[in-house]
Order: C-alpha cells, then sequence, then structure tokens
C-alpha cells in the first residue's frame, strides 16, 4: 500500500485561545478595514458631491465620455454643448468628472 493511513491527534486541534482575543482580532481587522477601505470611499465620494454642487454655466464637464461645456445649470438638469450648436440635456448625478471652469481659465492667463 503506498498511502498510509493519517490519524487526527484531538489534542493539537483543540482551540487554545480564549473567546476574548478572538474577539479583539476580528475588532481589529474590522479597523483595518474601515480605514482602508471605507473611509477613502466616502471621502471621494463627498468632494464628488462638491464639485456636482459646483457645476454652473461655463464648467467644462465629462459624461459618459463625452466632453461638454455647461450651457444652463439646474438643480438637476444641465444644458451641455458638446459641438458647435449641439446641446444636450443631462442629469446632474451623471457627471463623472468636473474639468474646469472657462471663465477662471481666461481670467488666470
Amino acid at each position: 500500500m503506498l498511502i498510509t493511513p493519517a490519524f487526527a491527534d484531538t489534542a493539537a486541534a483543540a482551540p487554545q485561545g480564549s473567546l476574548m482575543s478572538m474577539l479583539l482580532q476580528f475588532i481589529l481587522v474590522i479597523g483595518i478595514l474601515y480605514f482602508l477601505l471605507i473611509r477613502p470611499q466616502q471621502k471621494r465620494l463627498k468632494k464628488h458631491e462638491q464639485e456636482l454642487d459646483s457645476i454652473k454655466a461655463g464648467t467644462r464637464i465629462v459624461v459618459g465620455g463625452l466632453v461638454g461645456t455647461v450651457k444652463k445649470a439646474e438643480p438637476m438638469e444641465l444644458q451641455v454643448e458638446i459641438a458647435p450648436d449641439t446641446v444636450v440635456t443631462i442629469l446632474r448625478p451623471y457627471v463623472s468628472q468636473v474639468l474646469y471652469d472657462e471663465k477662471e481659465v481666461k481670467k488666470g492667463k
């Protein structure tokens, strides 16, 4: 026979740690996950919401891969010019990125 039977040692398989140490490890893992995953995501979301609230006429934005200039800004809708004489209406939450404000760029030159 090539394979020999293995017998489990019941004394070595018993858990040696206490309930308190297991609870402490669990809390530590949850804390690490919070600071590495959850908190940075909340910060990015808050920053994105602030950018969406700051959109006004003249702001360059990206929506679904299209870059356009905001012509009219309402609370939930934006009139965006994506080409000369081509204006589309989009919903404010669908803006993926705010690039810059054209008026601010002209002031800097």
